[in-house]
């Protein structure tokens, strides 16, 4: 066998849909987990600086905001094994590669792994698009905010006009009823709209929502390869190729 049949027969048993899937994972898990964990830090000193004055006010705040750093350096560590793991059983199960090492067969335990996998990363997905969708609040927050943020600046020769647009953070669950002043207004909230810890936030969101994104996509693409892989397990188990292990 020449060098060149065996490169193709190596690349033959690569499961490229797989290595994609996984690509696109590491992207997105990398891409939420970074500018979310830096995105949510910039929200509590944007609160703290522009909207309150008391340091017990965001105190409620602070503390969801380190649990949900927490929970997304648990995530990043989640995504990137497991993303692994169906990266191998994307290997196993690839027909191409079995065809490779000169057995062509499925067994027991390689269809209940792939009924697993599948399974888990259907679980997994459907929990993710409710993530994706929540992803797109802090989004719709400072959408909403910049946009006030540009009528106060088109009416900011009527001074009594623009005293009544407002942002208020207790609106939102950001902060309790009680918290003064809990809103900016006026030129207060055009100013606020100029500062580099604003302009910081709300990009950082939109990243970390598109990682939500893209993250979604592979894990739909996980969804489409491990369904293939078990039914070529399954139609290669029919044709009595399949010995219990």
């Amino acid at each position: 066998m020449g060098c060149y049949e065996c490169c193709m027969r190596c690349l033959g048993g690569v499961p490229y849909v797989s290595v994609v899937a996984t690509l696109l994972c590491f992207s997105g898990v990398a891409l939420f987990c970074g500018c979310g964990h830096q995105a949510l830090t910039e929200t509590e000193r944007l609160i703290e600086n522009y909207f309150t004055r008391n340091s017990q006010d965001y105190i409620t705040l602070a503390y969801l905001i380190e649990y949900f750093q927490y929970i997304i350096y648990g995530l990043a560590t989640f995504f990137f094994l497991y993303c692994i793991a169906l990266l191998a059983e994307g290997f196993y199960t690839t027909s191409a590669a079995r065809q490779t090492f000169g057995e062509f067969r499925s067994t027991v335990c390689g269809r209940c792994l792939s009924t697993s996998f599948i399974v888990i990363t259907y679980f997994l997905a459907v929990v993710w698009l409710l993530v994706f969708a929540l992803s797109a609040l802090p989004v719709f927050f400072f959408y909403n905010m910049s946009s006030t943020c540009r009528t106060v600046d088109v009416l900011s020769e009527t001074p009594s006009s623009i005293n009544q647009l407002c942002v208020d953070a207790r609106q939102y669950g950001l902060l309790p009823w009680n918290a003064m002043p809990g809103k900016a207004c006026g030129m207060t909230l055009s100013n606020v709209c100029k500062t580099r810890e604003f302009f910081l936030t709300y990009d950082l969101y939109i990243a970390a929502f598109a990682g939500a994104g893209i993250t979604l996509l592979a894990l739909l693409t996980y969804v489409v390869s491990t369904t293939y892989n078990f039914a070529v397990l399954r139609y290669l188990g029919r044709k009595g190729l399949a010995p219990r292990c």
